[in-house]
This record gives C-alpha cells, structure tokens and sequence, in this order.
C-alpha cells in the first residue's frame, strides 16, 4: 500500500474503534445514559418498567448491529481492501455511511426536539473520517 492507502486505512481503522466503542457501550449499558433520561425527562428509576425493558433490548439491538457493522467492515478493510481490490475501496464508506448518516439524523433530531445532549460530534467525527479515507483510497494510483 502506498501512502495514500495507509492513510486511509488508518482513517477507516479509526471510524471502527468509534463504532466499536460505542457498541460495546449500548451493548453492555445496564440502564440509558443520561442524555436519554434528559430527553425523557425522568431518571431511570421513573421509567416504568415494561418501557425499561424495551429501552433495554434496543439499546442491545443496536450495540450489536454497530459490533457487527464494525467485524464485517474490519475484515473488508483487513483483506481485501489491503490488496488493493477496487470493490473494498466503495464498499467501506457505503455500508459505513448507511449506518453514520441515519445516526447522525436522529441525534440531531433528538438535540433538537429535547433538552438532551446526544453525542452528535462522534458521529461527525466519524464521517468525517469516512470521507477523507474514502477520498484518499480514490486517489491511489
């Protein structure tokens, strides 16, 4: 790989330690973080119990696809995108974008409508982080 490509392998290795951390986090979070109970307006303990359950399992549900986003694109980036295969190159930043941009949406959606502060600039950051590594693969020679 030449330098173009080591950068962008490492931008991308960088946007899947941000998903990664995050996947752990709602994977293994015994209870919503506090943006959640500022958007709700009540702390955990208020919230009824059926609603916990359900708030549970999709904060599971969603750790779990971004643990699995992160593997099927760690191992498109470790294989065949280090050999230099042209259908790695788009296949990163589409599968990684299809899940960034909605994340982005609905956290802005959920600064905007309520008093929480959900953690919008992660997901900036890892966009950003697409892009750029999208952008550098495309101009390897």
């Amino acid at each position: 790989m030449n330098t173009r490509m080591k950068a962008a392998f490492i931008g991308y290795l960088l946007a899947l330690l941000l998903i990664t951390s995050f996947g752990f986090v709602y994977l293994l979070r015994p209870e919503f973080m506090s943006y959640h109970a500022a958007a709700m307006g009540m702390p955990w303990e208020d919230v009824p119990r059926g609603t916990q359950i359900i708030i549970i399992a999709l904060m599971k549900s969603y750790g779990g696809a971004e643990l699995a986003l992160a593997l099927a694109l760690f191992i498109v980036l470790w294989f065949p995108f280090r050999k230099g295969e042209v259908w790695a190159k788009y296949a990163i930043p589409a599968a990684a974008l299809v899940y960034t941009i909605p994340a982005l949406y609905v956290t802005l959606h959920v600064r905007a409508s309520t008093p929480a502060e959900p953690p919008w600039i992660a997901v900036v950051v890892g966009i950003v982080l697409v892009m750029v590594s999208f952008i550098l693969s495309l101009t390897d020679k």
